[in-house]
């Protein structure tokens, strides 16, 4: 077995992740849980879902805590620790407090959807399958399933025959994807609806109230609801107060008339000392428990640090001589002078001091002989161990181009993770509902210079929150936008309807109908008013792609990272502000084809003479693909490790970019080599101990 420095000369820098966002659906990482950290307060939510598990009366907790302390974490071990007593659902900010009950009905079904870790099937099908009406789960056919089911739960159920008969369709494979779009709320079309024997979608506040009421007084677990990142919920009208009031509306709705229900309310402190007075008073009474996240301990930094570091040193041999090697108890006191911290100060700091170490074995590795390969920090020596945290720090004249650079490559690698957890998740655009559309596009159009934005285009419709207006930067003019993907044709004549009337108020010059559901046969009435008012100009129908979608939410994602105070990029927790600046400086949203399409961040494109037909168009795709791949293993080299593994790079790439295989990878890598841009240190070793290393000009730079 190798040393624990080579190991770590290999290895991705173990301090790098942070934990953030939806936990559904997401396996938490391999290293050690630290029990010790947030022990008490998770026994405290214990004993709340204990109480719901015995009498199936609704509570609420709220869990408080400062920026950093861990609670996106603490709801990942609550999802670990909790995995056989309840059900999960993650509940991210609503877009409109209009829709907060479809909206929390549609992350509850798709939270339920998940498959929860050791288990062969959905959380939806665990419930359908445990519940007290058949005890040996066997639903049988559809016609017992439903008399059965509705022996047992004789009252209190809404719509009983379609909730039932949609239930049992949860398990047929011809209609399993259109029940569960029809329990999500979807607004499904004619042929759908027939299919699962139902007359109508869950298309109001009300029947999702009271379908969030079904799923409790059949679940024969409780249901824990976790609402989190609540900085991006919406503001009051004409207020920075942030509508918690809505949340806690929904809470105490599910106090009084539902059962098996436990709310999770994660908030920064400062977020709910200052919007408290917006709860009315009754509201807050709901709250059965508070919980606060504290700073942990010096101890608890250093198991932290060490839950990070196991396992690489489980690859060691010999065993490295501390759990938390090569970082020292000396080096946590000095940056932990108050001894108390925050988890995520403690992993930053731990993530800096490990890229330092890397730098000063580089130096010391023999196989290294040009003497301006590496320009390490003054504070890297040979007795880095020993002295990390002992010795004077020289004042250094800040190099602000290789900071900003750094900057550029971290964020440039957040944004790729955040994207390609996107791609892989969402797989159609009614993933979202239109509200969350238009809100992600809202977000978008402000961060590239659009000032002025007026909502609800289509006000006294059922789709105000699908629309808005803006005026471009270098126009006078209103334009209209409007997004929804319902695929019910009745809706659709609604919509077509409002935006005809919108059009005859002259509200909007043009107006865009952005949809990539159909619009209907040609003689059905919603069709006539789309052929009308959408064929020529100056109103236009954009058929929105996937990867538009993937880019607003990417976007969309970040933004809630950095209003929850929850986005790290190069060592610095970023405002929304800050963010907004990197997004317009790095140009990544020109990218996006639907912004592209309504004249949005258009960057210049070269003129250059192209076959149009389907094989220049793989060709392109290709060189692309291959030039990101270049890119990312050029930043791993250059601007995060220094020195990686060879085999750990491949493996990286390939993970960030699925569609690649190792040998493109493995090639990508032979041509900056031949380029002289990075080396590999030790090219007659095994391929799985070869480092690879940047090789810089004589300034410093690629």
């Amino acid at each position: 077995m190798p040393s624990i420095d080579e190991i770590i000369k290999q290895a991705d820098n173990p301090f790098d992740k942070y934990v953030t966002g939806n936990f559904c659906g997401e396996q938490l990482d391999q290293t050690p849980i630290v029990e010790s950290i947030h022990q008490q307060e998770l026994a405290k939510i214990a004993q709340v879902l204990d109480s719901v598990m015995k009498d199936h009366r609704p509570r609420t907790v709220m869990l408080a805590g400062d920026s950093g302390v861990g609670k996106s974490y603490f709801l990942k071990r609550l999802k670990q620790q909790f995995n056989n007593k309840a059900f999960l659902a993650y509940i991210a900010p609503w877009a409109d407090s209009d829709y907060i009950w479809r909206h929390t009905l549609r992350y509850t079904v798709d939270s339920l959807m998940h498959v929860p870790e050791n288990q062969q099937e959905s959380q939806l099908l665990i419930m359908l399958k445990n519940i007290s009406a058949f005890p040996e789960g066997n639903i049988g056919s559809r016609q017992q399933f439903i008399k059965k089911i509705r022996a047992t739960y004789r009252s209190g159920i809404y719509k009983v025959k379609s909730f039932f008969g949609v239930l049992y369709d949860l398990n047929n494979p011809e209609l399993n994807i259109t029940a569960y779009d029809w329990l999500r709320g979807d607004d499904l079309d004619e042929e759908e609806l027939n299919s699962l024997g139902v007359t109508s979608a869950i298309d109001s506040e009300d029947a999702a109230q009271n379908m969030m009421i079904n799923l409790g007084i059949i679940s024969p677990r409780p249901i824990v609801l976790c609402f989190d990142q609540l900085d991006s919920i919406p503001r009051l009208p004409n207020s920075d107060f942030l509508d918690i009031q809505a949340l806690f509306k929904v809470n105490s709705s599910l106090h009084t008339s539902s059962r098996n229900f436990m709310a999770i309310v994660s908030i920064i402190m400062d977020t709910w000392k200052r919007n408290i007075n917006v709860v009315q008073a009754a509201d807050r009474a709901s709250i059965d428990e508070e919980v606060r996240l504290k700073l942990i301990s010096l101890d608890q930094a250093e198991e932290l640090c060490a839950s990070r570091l196991y396992p690489l040193h489980q690859q060691a041999n010999p065993q490295p001589p501390s759990p938390i090697y090569p970082l020292t108890r000396q080096w946590l006191e000095e940056k932990i002078p108050q001894s108390k911290t925050t988890p995520r100060y403690a992993l930053m700091e731990g993530r800096k001091l490990i890229e330092e170490y890397k730098e000063s074995l580089a130096i010391a590795s023999p196989k290294v002989t040009q003497p301006t390969l590496w320009s390490p920090k003054p504070a890297v020596e040979q007795d880095f161990q020993a002295t990390t945290s002992l010795r004077p720090k020289p004042t250094v004249k800040p190099d602000f181009q290789a900071d900003f650079q750094r900057e550029q490559a971290d964020f440039q690698r957040e944004w790729d993770h955040e994207f390609q957890n996107n791609s892989q998740k969402i797989t159609r655009i009614r993933h979202y509902d239109g509200p969350e559309l238009i809100k992600m596009l809202q977000l978008a159009l402000k961060t590239l210079g659009v000032k002025y934005i007026k909502p609800t285009l289509l006000s006294g419709s059922t789709f105000a929150s699908c629309s808005f207006s803006y005026i471009q930067p270098d126009d006078r003019y209103w334009l209209g936008l409007v997004w929804v993907e319902n695929q019910n044709m009745r809706s659709f004549f609604s919509l077509m309807s409002a935006c005809d009337k919108a059009i005859q108020k002259n509200m909007s010059q043009p107006l865009y109908l952005i949809r990539n559901e159909g619009v209907g046969k040609p003689n059905t009435k919603g069709n006539q008013i789309y052929q009308r008012i959408f064929t020529g100009s100056p109103h236009v129908h954009i058929e929105p792609d996937m990867d538009s979608v993937w880019y607003l939410a990417t976007y969309y994602n970040l933004v809630k990272k950095a209003n929850s105070r929850e986005l790290v990029v190069a060592d610095k927790v970023l405002t929304l502000e800050y963010l907004e600046k990197l997004i317009r400086d790095s140009q990544i949203l020109h990218n996006c084809p639907l912004l592209k399409k309504l004249g949005i961040a258009v960057l210049p494109v070269p003129q250059v003479s192209r076959r149009d037909d389907d094989e220049q168009n793989a060709e392109d795709q290709r060189d692309d693909i291959g030039q990101n791949v270049k890119d990312f293993v050029l930043d791993i080299v250059t601007n995060k490790h220094q020195l990686i593994g060879r085999n750990i790079l491949i493996e990286n790439a390939c993970s960030q970019f699925p569609q690649v295989k190792s040998a493109e990878v493995e090639q990508l890598i032979q041509q900056l080599c031949q380029e002289k841009i990075v080396k590999i240190v030790n090219p007659k070793a095994p391929l799985e101990q070869q480092l690879i290393c940047w090789v810089p000009d004589a300034t410093g730079r690629v």
